[in-house]
Order: C-alpha cells, then structure tokens, then sequence
C-alpha cells in the first residue's frame, strides 16, 4: 500500500486543530485505556488500518491482554471479559459512528447515560467523533501502517 499524500505536511494546521481535540480527550478525565479501546473498535468498523495498527499497538504496550484485543469485535459474545463501562462505551461508539445506519436511537442515549454523567457521554461522543474524522484521513489518504512499513523494510 502506497500513501496518496502526506497530509500532515500539506496541512499542518489542520492536523493540529485535530491534535488539540486529542489532547482535550486525553485530559477529559476519561480512562485512556477505555478511549483507545473505543478508538480500535471504530477503526475495525471503518477499516482504517493506519489506526487499527497504531491502537492495538497502544494497548498491548498499556497490558491488555491478548484475547481482549482478539474478541473485541464480538465483545457482546465476549461474556465478563469487558465491564459494564467498557460494554456501554463499545454500544455508544457503534451507534455513534454508524449514525446513517442507526439514526442513534433513544434506547442507546438511555443506556449508555445509566453508566456515563453529562460530562463524560459527551467527551466520550467527542472521541468517538474524533476517531472517525481520523479513520476517514487515513483510508482517504491511505495512510501506511507501521507494520506495512516495517514489512516493506
């Protein structure tokens, strides 16, 4: 896979503005563990694998264990091996980032509001938002993952 263009270089300040909306998430108060858990699964829904390499990556070196990472995309068949905060962040990102198809129903707003505050479903909708814009840069652009790099080497 070739890259189509750097975007990072060719707009630098855009790619910043994207920065500082990563660097709010980050401070949010929300676990990072979860964020990036969220951030892979949206990834595998858009097939980003600049992204999907980079936050199975994150996650192995934060000491999630192998088959968490392998079962994520089936985490409703996946029993207790995700909490409850991870079960609701998992539905809430899949709704959110499938919001032509779902329309974001009432029931799933319910749901995950019964296990997030205000304050954390909308940071938590910030970096769901946030993962698709950038799942969209990276297929758009064909940004090149570090393994398809290192393959290529």
């Amino acid at each position: 896979m070739n890259a189509r263009l750097d975007y990072t270089n060719i707009a630098p300040s855009g790619v910043k503005a994207l920065g500082g909306v990563y660097g709010y998430v980050q401070q949010s108060g929300l676990d990072e563990v979860l964020v990036v858990t969220v951030y892979l699964r949206i990834s595998q829904i858009n097939g980003c694998a600049y992204c999907l390499d980079l936050h199975a990556r994150d996650l192995i070196r934060s000491g999630v264990k192998p088959e968490k990472l392998a079962l994520l995309q089936a985490w409703r068949e996946a029993g207790d091996l995700f909490d409850a905060h991870e079960r609701a962040a998992l539905a809430w990102a899949e709704t959110v980032t499938r919001v032509a198809e779902t329309a974001i129903p009432d029931a799933a707003f319910q749901a995950v509001s019964a296990v997030f505050g205000k304050k954390e479903l909308v940071d938590l909708t910030i970096a769901i938002s946030l993962m698709n814009a950038l799942n969209r840069m990276g297929i758009a652009f064909r940004r090149v993952p570090q393994a398809a790099r290192a393959a290529a080497a």
